[in-house]
């Protein structure tokens, strides 16, 4: 009876030993291909859904702790639910960058507009200050004080615009369009404090 529970001790060893050799392979290949997943969309991830990442990072640092444990039971359990959230981190990550790159061509077309507005008003507001700067008698409502801020205010508006243009170059049309409309709203400015109108 001794030399029975022994042997049936053996067995079920035996059994577990390779009931953990037959899940190793299985689990080394889950974790492998949840990295390889992970890895093909990080890029894209980081620059789009960054909480997100960070979660699914996580649940795959978990997934290597187990396998480095041995625990390959629980590497096989949790792997469909990694493989899925890794999934649903791809869809959400390239749906943002959709969103991004459709506002950024709408932004573009708004840019392209904007570069021939920012030039004209510039040239107008230089073409007033070149006038008034000669003329012995200021209109009214502009004082000598006004006509130097205003000079002064073109030099900064000139460098806004320059930054506005070097977004634009980069292909970020977003910012380039919100640092352009800043410029516009300070021309308008300057233009109001020439006695000018903004068409």
């Amino acid at each position: 009876m001794k030399k029975q529970a022994v042997w049936l001790l053996a067995t079920l060893v035996a059994l577990l030993v390779v009931g953990c050799a037959s899940q190793r392979a299985p689990a080394e290949q889950a974790v492998a291909s949840a990295e390889s997943a992970l890895a093909a969309v990080r890029d894209t991830a980081q620059k789009y859904a960054p909480d997100q990442l960070q979660v699914v990072e996580g649940q795959l640092a978990g997934l290597k702790d187990s396998l480095a444990k041995g625990d390959y039971k629980s590497v096989l359990a949790a792997a469909p639910g990694i493989s899925a959230a890794i999934g649903n981190l791809k869809d959400s990550a390239e749906a943002k960058k959709a969103e991004a790159d459709a506002a950024n061509a709408k932004a573009k077309d708004a840019w392209t507009s904007m570069g021939s507005d920012v030039q004209m008003m510039a040239d107008a507001i230089q073409s007033r200050i070149d006038v008034l700067s000669k003329s012995h008698h200021l209109p009214k409502g502009v004082t000598a004080d006004s006509l130097a801020a205003a000079k002064s205010g073109l030099d900064s508006l000139k460098a806004a615009w320059g930054d506005a243009t070097n977004a634009a170059a980069t292909g970020d049309y977003a910012t380039a369009v919100s640092k352009g409309q800043a410029v516009k709203d300070q021309g308008t400015q300057i233009m109001k404090s020439l006695g000018m109108t903004s068409s």
